[in-house]
């Protein structure tokens, strides 16, 4: 299974998901080709109300604690609500360009 596979089975076991997005983006980084590394997720659920982003990434991180530590080198979370998403127009910041790496 692909680390994009695992990770998206595991947040959707643990949290009541609306929507999730997730984007390998690790093509925008100095990794190898086909690289699963730098990810953003977009997460809506219902199970944010009433939390703090830190304490949204937070419910996150321990529900990927193993890709965390492993494959995962770098990961964007965008934390809503449904009511929050749906003011945002169901859109996610886009990630910033990478300003590192020795350029492979």
């Amino acid at each position: 299974m692909t680390v994009a596979a695992l990770i998206e089975r595991k947040v959707r076991a643990g949290l009541n998901v609306a929507d999730l997005q997730l984007v390998n983006e690790s093509h925008m980084h100095s990794v190898p080709p086909g690289s699963e590394s730098h990810f953003k997720l977009v997460v809506v659920s219902a199970d944010f109300a009433g939390l703090m982003p830190v304490k949204r990434h937070q419910r996150v991180y321990a529900l990927l604690g193993e890709e965390l530590a492993g494959p995962v080198h770098a990961l964007a979370l965008h934390t809503f609500t449904p009511e929050e998403w749906a003011a945002r127009g169901a859109s996610a910041e886009a990630s910033p360009n990478c300003r590192g790496g020795n350029g492979l």
